[in-house]
């Protein structure tokens, strides 16, 4: 009997060592917060978890509270802060060699070439009636009226008005960069209200090698260009130009030229050199700023008018585009004093569309124009892309000039004048030094320096900062570092694994069957 009773307590009690292990214990979740509390490096949570009386503990306990919400305070500043996106500006100094020679723009002050466009516009005025005269030598105020509704007439026409203006060849005595001569092929050309024909040397191209920029050091030299330049103010409209002399705008070789808004103004009878200094302005993109370096559909139209150049991004270009669009939507028809853009890209629109010009006497462009320039809601709707330039450089210009020509000149000067396709003024042989003294321009474009100001946007808050100052904060106020984070996700876990661990051993004890129901 009692053999049988060992027997059976032997089947009960197994003798296999793994089996008679202590169990390990499991910690319920007070003690695992406990245990975090007491030892965790952050503050405020061990004096709340070893207070041994009440007091103590609200006191630890209303500490902690005060101190996190002043941490958090503090953290949601930093991060506010780096949100508003500050930014401030460096500025650096570079020595550029070889340098790339900017371009060189230049024009006749007065736009109109008077002996090839009299004709024409007095067989229009006679045909409508507003005058009744052949004589070409003799032009009135009431005549310069209607200049305008000429050049109107032909551009509706779709007549071209280049044969109204100055060729190059009939301005340009001579031209050198570098000590090497240039002639009319290296000058791109395009059309203005303002000038007439303008033309460009130097400009980046679209198909050359390496843009056909000239740089300062070509040809052993340090980067000089020359022009002598003729005037012919007998040629100039009366009534039409107040002054007399030519202009010219140094710009970077992808920069349109803005003639209409900054140029400098050459007086005859002098040498003008114009000595500059670079200057490179940079910003940053979104969410920093609202900047834009996108060519639109509309300011790529424009460009295209400009007949070789490859051309980049220019606000103000953007939008005089803008106005002419809004111009055509809200009048159809275009601003006639806008008439170098002749293809507009509308609002929404995939493709460009070719426009005529309002009558000078119709009081819609103007209205149109005036509104779009001091109602911000119509630009700002109208032109969501005119944001300002994410790049640009300037030139900083510093003009003197010299009497010209000297005597020696005088000689070479009257024979290109004489040899020209424009006729001489009436007392040219009477008084050729006087004539050449009030059309003869000399320009001279150098670099001042080489050294380039870089003038770069940068953010002043960057992530790094945002977290350095998270991180302060948390460390001065209650003293949560990357390890306190550990410890938290470490208390976690461990809270996690309990509560899998009763979940698993609930669904073992509700499937098991019991083993002594075995026996």
């Amino acid at each position: 009997m009692f053999d049988a009773t060992i027997k059976n307590a032997t089947n009960i009690f197994s003798r296999k060592p793994e089996v008679l292990k202590q169990l390990p214990t499991v910690q319920r979740p007070g003690s695992i917060i406990k245990e975090f509390s007491l030892n965790t490096s952050t503050h405020g949570l061990p004096g709340i978890a070893r207070s041994q009386s009440i007091p103590n503990r609200i006191f630890w306990s209303v500490s902690t509270l005060i101190f996190t919400g002043v941490m958090i305070y503090f953290i949601v500043q930093a991060i506010h802060a780096y949100f508003e996106y500050p930014t401030q500006t460096s500025v650096s100094t570079m020595f550029e060699w070889p340098q790339a020679f900017p371009a060189v723009t230049i024009c006749n002050y007065s736009p109109i070439q008077y002996n090839k466009f009299i004709g024409p516009f007095l067989n229009y005025t006679n045909s409508l009636n507003l005058t009744n005269t052949t004589d070409t030598t003799q032009f009135t105020y009431t005549q310069s009226l209607y200049v305008a509704d000429f050049i109107n007439y032909k551009l509706n026409h779709e007549d071209s008005l280049k044969e109204f203006f100055y060729p190059l060849e009939t301005m340009m005595i001579s031209c050198e960069y570098n000590g090497i001569t240039c002639s009319v092929a290296n000058f791109t050309w395009f059309l203005t209200p303002s000038y007439g024909t303008c033309y460009t040397f130097n400009a980046k191209l679209k198909n050359a090698v390496n843009g056909g920029i000239r740089y300062n050091a070509d040809n052993g030299r340090m980067g000089i260009f020359k022009l002598q330049l003729y005037a012919h103010r007998h040629q100039y409209v009366p009534y039409l130009s107040n002054a007399t002399g030519m202009v010219a705008l140094v710009h970077d070789n992808a920069q349109v030229p803005d003639v209409e808004m900054s140029v400098l103004y050459l007086s005859p009878g002098r040498h003008h050199r114009l000595s500059f200094a670079k200057k490179i302005n940079t910003f940053l993109s979104a969410p920093y700023t609202t900047c834009n370096d996108k060519v639109t559909l509309g300011l790529q139209a424009m460009f295209d008018e400009y007949h070789g150049p490859d051309y980049g991004y220019s606000r103000n270009q953007c939008f005089f585009a803008c106005i002419q669009a809004y111009t055509y939507q809200t009048c159809e028809c275009g601003n006639p004093f806008l008439w170098a853009i002749r293809s507009v890209a509308l609002l929404g629109a995939d493709k460009t569309t070719n426009i005529s010009f309002c009558n000078i006497t119709n009081p819609c462009y103007n209205e149109a124009r005036t509104n779009f320039m001091n109602i911000k809601s119509i630009w700002s709707t109208n032109c969501p892309d005119c944001m300002p330039e994410c790049s640009y450089t300037d030139f900083i210009i510093e003009s003197t000039s010299l009497l010209a020509p000297p005597e020696f000149l005088l000689d070479s000067i009257k024979k290109f004048v004489e040899s020209s396709n424009i006729s001489v003024s009436a007392n040219w042989s009477t008084s050729m030094a006087s004539e050449i003294q009030s059309n003869y321009v000399a320009l001279e474009v150098v670099p001042g320096t080489t050294r380039t100001n870089v003038y770069t946007e940068q953010a002043t808050i960057s992530p790094v900062d945002v977290l350095s100052n998270v991180g302060g904060q948390t460390g001065l106020w209650i003293g949560i570092s990357f390890l306190s984070l550990m410890e938290i996700a470490e208390m976690i876990y461990r809270l996690i694994r309990y509560q899998c661990h009763n979940l698993r051993k609930i669904i073992q004890n509700r499937f098991r069957i019991p083993e002594i129901d075995n026996f």
